[in-house]
């Protein structure tokens, strides 16, 4: 069997793209991966075609082989762009060689570990009350594990305004009387994306009292691991890093260090299934469960229960559907076969492959449209982290 065409597709799901890649073969045999680059992927399909170029003509099966070609065969080795490409290529050739075999992808992994997969929500409100009301419904749904988003009011007109500082008194605020209402047994906990300094965040973990958080997802830039060590020093609150990540290298000090307590891996994002893989056997090592980001499409979704099935250390999966979020990530016309949730967990699918397929002459009759996540700035005028 032989690769005999690489067809990348960036098409507009819900209110933002989603780039995913076909990989074809000689014998009709094909896969579908997708890129975790998000509002980027134009540069992703740059990487795609260069890789297209060599890939064609070589043996599918063949996936760690071509994962190291690809990684290896530039000097300028890695970055987001470049394992964005490789992880949906890899994530596809996964796919082709399940199909091939008659067997689902996490029988190319070690084989299944668990039959359902436990998700957790996501949820946001206006008021402390509405908080109060989605988390309840929630727990009222079987959904134990609930994320919030950042609280920040703002007037008319402010819509891309964000100060740290009055959004770290209100949040606080309002976990804790979401803490109290709901008791000591869901899982709480929030992602900060990456919206803080190190100052900011422990302030903002010391608002509150202790135990109110599980988790804290990413609340400070990731470009230095020291930094962390530091906000490590002043909270107590266990932290979820790591869906920047693109490689197992970015992982390394975070993991042999401490720093984090759950590993937001990102299978679109860190390498594919092939090296997400090996940072889950480095996870393990050191007692650190993962916690997959999640937050685009079907493929991913596909592929990162295909993980969760074949490793021992897992958490929970990130899903942008629930009783209180639709995001609109998970269109049927576009993608007709999909893995569904059953309550708050996706059952481990049998079918061969990844288990989705894609409506291919709906991905090509779109015409590409540029969508850019938002531009914060301070009141000062000054930008500051989306």
């Amino acid at each position: 069997m032989k690769i005999t065409d690489i067809k990348p597709y960036p098409v507009w799901v819900g209110h933002r793209n989603q780039l995913i890649v076909k990989v074809e073969t000689d014998e009709g045999i094909y896969g579908w991966g997708e890129s975790g680059l998000s509002s980027r992927e134009l540069a992703v399909v740059g990487a795609v075609k260069h890789y297209r170029e060599f890939l064609i003509g070589r043996d599918p099966m063949q996936i760690g082989g071509l994962w190291q070609e690809m990684y290896r065969s530039q000097y300028f080795e890695g970055g987001r762009a470049l394992t964005g490409a490789i992880s949906a290529i890899d994530i596809a050739l996964h796919d082709i060689v399940g199909k091939a075999l008659g067997v689902p992808v996490y029988q190319l992994l070690g084989g299944k570990q668990r039959d359902t997969v436990p998700c957790f929500a996501t949820t946001g409100a206006a008021t402390v009350e509405q908080l109060i009301e989605n988390a309840n419904l929630l727990l009222e749904k079987g959904w134990n594990v609930i994320r919030t988003g950042i609280f920040h009011r703002t007037a008319p007109g402010e819509e891309n305004i964000f100060e740290p500082r009055e959004s770290i008194s209100l949040t606080a605020e309002w976990l804790t009387a979401l803490r109290e209402v709901i008791g000591a047994t869901p899982v709480l906990g929030i992602d900060y994306h990456h919206r803080l300094s190190v100052a900011e965040a422990a302030s903002f973990c010391q608002r509150m009292p202790s135990g109110t958080l599980d988790f804290l997802e990413e609340p400070i830039r990731d470009e230095t691991p020291e930094a962390y060590e530091s906000l490590r020093t002043m909270v107590d609150v266990p932290f979820a890093i790591g869906e920047e990540f693109s490689s197992k290298w970015q992982f390394l000090p975070y993991l042999e260090r401490g720093i984090t307590n759950f590993a937001r891996i990102d299978v679109c994002n860190v390498g594919g299934l092939t090296e997400s893989m090996k940072v889950a056997g480095l996870a393990e090592a050191h007692y650190i469960d993962l916690m997959p980001h999640n937050p685009l499409g079907p493929i991913c979704t596909a592929a990162t229960v295909h993980l969760a099935a074949a490793v021992t250390n897992f958490a929970w999966l990130e899903i942008r559907t629930s009783p209180t979020e639709n995001a609109g990530r998970y269109d049927d016309d576009l993608f007709p076969v999909q893995h569904k949730l059953e309550g708050a967990s996706i059952p481990v699918p049998d079918s061969p492959g990844l288990g989705v397929e894609v409506n291919e002459e709906l991905a090509t009759s779109q015409t590409f449209k540029f969508w850019e996540s938002p531009h914060l700035r301070r009141r000062d005028g000054s930008h500051t982290n989306w």
